[in-house]
């Protein structure tokens, strides 16, 4: 097996489609059965990968939940209000992934908190993704070498509450990204990729009010992640962007009486990282510049610093380019680059049912739009807890064909200690 495999497995995580431009990172523009397919994509998408079982299983919707160790991925923001008792915590989640492709690809996360005071925490969290075993050979198919593909990320995170309801946090982190070993590929040396990134995060709690007899509150959050460094492989290679993400969203919680309690959440996601664009055609034939790079027709250039890639991710779709009967593009399909910007927000939608804070279950709904990757599923799951022990499960049901992430199960084990008073009540984070 060659590079190609190695970084196609890495592209292919989030994005369910199979074809790859592996030397940019990308997926190309293609018109499919007159559907065109645009779908963005980036180096290291391991990092946009729901750790843990209780967001998983509510649709992976998180940057509003209540807080817990977890929350270092979804909303660091969300630390400083979790609650005094709960001094300490931790959590480990462990997912085998793609199991439909291969049987040896896994995701593993270590993350915890300590409260500093009632008004501040500090978190940390290690995220490990092993590739299984990549056998590489030569021209020939003579076996050069075993060996194993890994990623990781290393997350240091602080979070303040800025008044009794609103909180900001931030994250810092190192990425490593070792696909081929150092191993020679068509000539050229690689080296692993390494980036440094930053997550900005804002939380706000709402006051109590009553839907009818019920008391409810309001919470919501903002986490933009990954914002950092590209990444390359080689000394030669362009670099390429990191998955820099903005979440936005939001959860109702409601005390439906003594015992039982409902949470409805609902997030929205947007990479910033450039979209590809639509280069000119004529009679057929690519347009060059007078440097030899393809003309762009609609949409911008994707080859820009990463701050000037998060804003123009706002407005960079290039929409539907229709070409005359000789191959040549003539005009842009009016409202389609407004509308393929719609297409690029993903929406995810959650529920969490809790009885007497001992057992909770959960489901959601995630939509990708078909152009944009299509990934579509339901999610399932249920947690218990007994004092400061809580096991949460989670399994996902893909709604698509052949699905690579249908059937994927999480694990994870969470823990909280500290200051505890009176009873030692066991509770489902909620």
């Amino acid at each position: 097996m060659n590079l190609t495999k190695n970084i196609t497995f890495s592209l292919a995580l989030l994005s369910g489609l199979t074809a790859f431009n592996t030397a940019k990172g990308q997926i190309s523009t293609q018109q499919l059965a007159g559907q065109k397919i645009n779908t963005i994509t980036t180096t290291v998408p391991f990092l946009l990968i729901a750790p843990d079982s209780r967001s998983s299983a509510m649709g992976d919707v998180g940057v509003a939940l209540s807080p817990d160790a977890n929350s270092v991925h979804w909303n660091p923001a969300k630390l400083a209000f979790i609650d005094d008792k709960e001094d300490v915590g931790f959590s480990m989640s462990y997912s085998p992934w793609l199991r439909k492709l291969v049987n040896d690809i896994n995701l593993g996360y270590l993350s915890g908190y300590k409260k500093l005071d009632k008004n501040s925490a500090v978190a940390m969290s290690l995220r490990y993704f092993s590739l299984g075993n990549i056998t590489f050979t030569d021209i020939t198919g003579a076996t050069t070498r075993e060996f194993k593909p890994s990623e990781f990320a290393l997350d240091l995170a602080y979070s303040r509450k800025l008044s009794d309801k609103f909180s900001t946090g931030i994250a810092f982190r190192y990425i490593n990204s070792n696909l081929t070993g150092g191993t020679s590929v068509g000539g050229g040396e690689t080296k692993p990729g390494r980036s440094v990134a930053v997550d900005i995060s804002g939380y706000y709690q709402g006051d109590q009010f009553k839907i009818g007899e019920i008391e409810s509150n309001l919470a919501y959050g903002i986490n933009i992640s990954n914002i950092g460094a590209k990444m390359s492989y080689s000394n030669d290679a362009d670099k390429d962007f990191i998955p820099t993400n903005l979440r936005l969203g939001t959860a109702l919680n409601m005390e439906l009486d003594e015992f039982n309690g409902l949470t409805i959440a609902f997030d929205a996601n947007k990479l910033l990282v450039p979209t590809l664009p639509e280069y000119e055609q004529k009679n057929g034939q690519d347009v060059l510049n007078a440097d030899g790079t393809q003309a762009i027709y609609s949409g911008k250039d994707p080859n820009v610093g990463v701050a000037t890639g998060i804003i123009n991710s706002f407005s960079d779709a290039p929409g539907i380019v229709l070409l005359d009967d000789n191959g040549t593009s003539s005009e842009v399909e009016k409202g389609s680059k407004f509308k393929e910007e719609l297409h690029e927000i993903i929406l995810s939608v959650g529920a969490e049912y809790m009885y007497n804070d001992i057992f909770a279950v959960r489901a959601g709904y995630f939509h990708e739009h078909w152009s944009k990757g299509n990934r579509r599923f339901i999610s399932m799951g249920a947690g218990v807890s007994y004092s400061s022990f809580k096991l949460d499960l989670s399994y996902l049901i893909g709604l698509t064909q052949n699905s690579p992430i249908a059937n994927t199960i999480r694990f994870t084990l969470r823990f909280n200690f500290g200051k505890t008073s009176g009873t030692n009540k066991a509770s489902i984070d909620s």
